[in-house]
C-alpha cells in the first residue's frame, strides 16, 4: 500500500509541476530552436572502392566504401546525375533508353580520362549503377561509373579482387593490364578455343592491334555475313597498325580477331570492337606494330 501511496503522489507533483508557468517561462517550445536543415537523399562519392560485386542498382543499404590500397571489387570513378526525360520517368532507365545509354557514353568518357589512357585497351569492363527503384521513388536521380578489373578480356574472362587504385593506371604503357600478345589455341574444327596472353618477347601467333569503333545503327553480329563486316573494319585497323597496305592482299597477309563486348553493353551503345592481328601456325617474335610488309608478306598457300 506504502508503495501504490508512492506512486500516486508522485503522478500528482508531475501534474502539479506541468500546470505551473514560472516567470521566466513563455509556453512558447519552438521560438528559441534553430530550424532542421532540409532531408536529402544519398548520394555516392566519387574516386572510391568498393568490397562488393558489380551492380546495376545500388540500394544504400549494401553501399560500402573501402580504402583502395586493401583488395576490392570495384571502383568508382565518376558520380553523374540524370537529367531531362530521363530524370522525369517513373523507373530508373534501362539499358536500351536514351537516358541509360547517355550514362554509359559518360562513364566511357570518364573511365577513360580516369585511368588515363583507352580503358578497352586493358583488363578493364565498366559498368553504371544507378539508384534502387524505391530510391528513386525517394527522389534520387544520381549514377555511379563503376570499373573493374578482369583477369582476361579474351577468354570470358572473370572479375577479380585488386589491390591499389586504378586512377592513372594507364598511363605506365608498361603497365600488366594492357592488351598485348596471345598464343590462340584451336581445336580440332578449327574454332578458337583459347586466347591465353604472352608477352611479346615471347612465341605468339596473335597481337592486340587496337578497337574498331562499329557504326552506330549496326547490330550485334550474329551470322557469317555480320561477322565478315566486323572482320573487314578489322583487317582495315590491323592494315594501319602494322603498316601494310589496306588492300585486296591484305586477307592474305593476315587474318584478325573480332572481339566485341557482350550484348548488353551493345545495348547500351558500346560499339568498340577489339581487334587482333592472327596468323596462324605463326612462332613470332617482337610486335608486329609498323613492321610493314616484310614482316608481313602474302601468304600464297
Amino acid at each position: 500500500m506504502r508503495f501504490r501511496w508512492g506512486m500516486v503522489a508522485t503522478a500528482a507533483l508531475l501534474a502539479v509541476a506541468g500546470c505551473g508557468g514560472g516567470g521566466d517561462v513563455d509556453g512558447d517550445l519552438t521560438n528559441d530552436w534553430g530550424a532542421m536543415a532540409p532531408a536529402t537523399g544519398f548520394v555516392p562519392v566519387a574516386e572510391t572502392c568498393h568490397l562488393s560485386n558489380f551492380a546495376v542498382s545500388g540500394p544504400r543499404a549494401t553501399y560500402e566504401e573501402t580504402d583502395c590500397g586493401v583488395p576490392h571489387r570495384s571502383e568508382t570513378v565518376f558520380v553523374g546525375e540524370f537529367t531531362g526525360p530521363a530524370a522525369e520517368a517513373a523507373e530508373p532507365p534501362a539499358g536500351t533508353s536514351a537516358g541509360a545509354r547517355a550514362a554509359y557514353q559518360t562513364c566511357d568518357q570518364k573511365t577513360t580520362e580516369y585511368v588515363g589512357g583507352p580503358w578497352r585497351h586493358a583488363r578493364l569492363w565498366i559498368g553504371v549503377t544507378q539508384p534502387s527503384p524505391a530510391a528513386w521513388s525517394g527522389g534520387s536521380r544520381w549514377f555511379r561509373c563503376e570499373v573493374v578489373e578482369l583477369d582476361s578480356i579474351e577468354n570470358d574472362g572473370a572479375l577479380i579482387q585488386r589491390t591499389g587504385s586504378l586512377r592513372g593506371a594507364l598511363a605506365d604503357k608498361k603497365s600488366d593490364l594492357l592488351l598485348t600478345c596471345y598464343n590462340i589455341q584451336l581445336d580440332d574444327a578449327g574454332a578458337i578455343t583459347s586466347m591465353p596472353p604472352v608477352d611479346c618477347s615471347k612465341k605468339h601467333n596473335a597481337e592486340f592491334a587496337g578497337i574498331w569503333n562499329a557504326p552506330a545503327k549496326a547490330a550485334y553480329p550474329k551470322g557469317d555475313a555480320a561477322w565478315e563486316e566486323f572482320h573487314e573494319g578489322c583487317r582495315g585497323l590491323a592494315a594501319k597498325y602494322a603498316g601494310i597496305p589496306d588492300d585486296a592482299n591484305l586477307q592474305y597477309r593476315t587474318g584478325v580477331v573480332s572481339l566485341p563486348g557482350n550484348a548488353d553493353v551493345w545495348a547500351h551503345g558500346d560499339h568498340g570492337v577489339r581487334c587482333y592481328l592472327w596468323l596462324d601456325g605463326a612462332a613470332l617474335t617482337g610486335s608486329l606494330k609498323g613492321k610493314g610488309t616484310k614482316a608481313l608478306p602474302v601468304q600464297y598457300k
